[in-house]
């Protein structure tokens, strides 16, 4: 069941221009519904806005008297702009935990696949997951590779390695060529946890399945309801069927997708 709450702003910091850090009170989502990094917050924008913006989730640790999660997102319109000029002390209108994370509960290791805003999805696995894991980050420029996010990584995992478009820090080019560099050397992966743009993750899953690595695939879609109950986000699998990125996603296998839908 999903639960609308008012959630209090206990941190708000600009990363750029259109990037913010928001860290949210949000009750026990996290001690008594399992909050977790990889699913999303359904957030009331503003009395302008019908629809709510999804926003997920970084990172969720129980504390008191309330537990936190943390929240990095982009400007990308009316909604998310209003969202930025929120300051400490605001309050939310908050529906969640919605979506499902990715599922890293087998021991082993695991590989780490993020792409722009895709990376914060990730944090938590990164920073918590109790199994051996390599990150692969990639920015669009060197600019975006945020320290207050990719130290998370570099402090906890084996391996850190970061990718950018442009060459200006790290790999010169994609992340699924990184992915493929260290799959060649090492088949012995558990999983791969991917997400990021819907080309980076075709890719990535094209590259996973080639040398035989199970991958898990956050897929991103635009939402109306968050609730499963519209037909914005759906996301159509291999066997025919159709499935909803909100209520199903937003983690796939990868091979249940139907990347070419």
């Amino acid at each position: 069941m999903n639960i609308e709450s008012k959630c209090r702003i206990v941190e708000m910091t600009r990363l750029d221009a259109v990037t913010f850090w928001m860290v949210l009170e949000v009750g026990k989502m996290v001690e008594k519904r399992g909050l977790r990094g990889g699913q999303f917050l359904h957030i009331k924008c503003g009395d302008g806005q019908l629809l709510r913006r999804p926003i997920s989730v970084a990172c969720a640790v129980p504390d008191e008297p309330e537990d936190l999660a943390t929240l990095i997102f982009e400007v990308r319109g009316e909604g998310t702009e209003w969202l930025s000029r929120r300051k400490v002390g605001d309050e939310l209108d908050v529906m969640g935990p919605l979506g499902n994370g990715f599922d890293a509960a087998q021991p082993g290791r695991y590989l780490l696949v993020g792409g722009g805003i895709g990376v914060p999805p990730l944090m938590q696995y990164g920073e918590c997951l109790q199994w051996p894991r390599t990150a692969v980050l990639g920015f669009r420029t060197g600019a975006k590779a945020f320290p207050a996010i990719t130290s998370r990584f570099q402090d906890h995992c084996e391996q850190t390695c970061i990718c950018t478009d442009d060459g200006t820090l790290g790999r010169h080019g994609f992340v699924d060529a990184q992915v493929r560099d260290i799959l060649e050397r090492d088949r012995s992966y558990t999983a791969v946890l991917a997400c990021g743009p819907k080309p980076m993750l075709k890719s990535v899953a094209k590259a996973a399945a080639e040398f035989g690595v199970p991958c898990q695939v956050s897929m991103e879609e635009r939402m109306g309801c968050g609730v499963g109950a519209c037909l914005v986000c759906s996301c159509g699998m291999k066997d025919g069927s159709v499935r909803h990125v909100c209520k199903d996603g937003p983690v796939f296998n990868a091979e249940e997708v139907d990347w070419d839908a």
